[in-house]
């Protein structure tokens, strides 16, 4: 679907419309990570500094916009409280939609990811699903797009795809209150990124939705304690 049949379908959009114009913003996310890595921006290991960064340098940057092809159609800010439920989201994004229906925005919820503890209920993994995941089961934050997404900040070395593993575990075994309708599957939709993924999930008012997560790796850029 082309911008202009986006922009004409309007309020008449389904799931799927949205899951396409999401999977383009977070393909435009990706790109100015990359621009990131290349820049070697060096970061602290502190979950919002990380995000500031990647949201304040690259994703609100105009240059950057251009180039990403995410100007004109998108716009990114941080810690916004929301009008109907309690949540403060990490990133909102606003959409040419969100001019005709103010409820019609995105949210990307941050989190760090490490490689200790990873099968643990005390471990980051384990924060990344009761603080991550379940934000958006339990409507702390909204989804009236029916997806949204996480980005999960890889701080230390580590074998990601294992890391995935531990994390759909521990859905499985430990946090069935997340309500997973569809176990943790790899996604394709950002080219020559293996670090994406999705699950589907029921609220708890049973509506479903699906939560994308991009695994990306800060960890040769994260500033190191001497």
């Amino acid at each position: 679907m082309t911008d202009i049949e986006l922009k004409a379908v309007g309020y008449s959009y389904n799931a799927t419309n949205y899951i396409k114009e999401f999977q383009r913003v977070l393909n435009g996310v990706f790109a100015c990570y990359k621009m990131m890595l290349k820049d070697n921006v060096a970061v602290p290991n502190d979950e919002n500094e990380i995000r500031n960064i990647l949201l304040i340098k690259y994703l609100k940057d105009d240059n950057k916009r251009e180039i990403t092809g995410l100007a004109g159609n998108f716009i990114f800010d941080r810690e916004v409280p929301e009008d109907n439920t309690k949540g403060r989201t990490d990133i909102k994004v606003q959409t040419i939609q969100t001019f005709t229906k103010s409820d019609a925005y995105y949210i990307i919820e941050c989190k760090r990811l490490d490689n200790k503890n990873t099968t643990g209920i005390s471990g980051l993994n384990a924060e990344y699903i009761k603080n991550g995941i379940y934000r958006f089961v339990s409507k702390y934050y909204s989804t009236n797009c029916g997806v949204n997404a996480m980005i999960g900040f890889v701080v230390e070395d580590m074998d990601i795809h294992s890391n995935i593993v531990d994390i759909k575990t521990l859905l499985q075994n430990n946090f069935t209150n997340c309500n997973t309708t569809r176990t943790v599957q790899k996604e394709t939709f950002i080219p020559d990124f293996e670090f994406h993924y999705s699950t589907k999930h029921n609220d708890i008012d049973n509506v479903s939705f699906t939560l994308f997560h991009l695994m990306l790796n800060v960890s040769n850029i994260i500033i190191r304690n001497i």
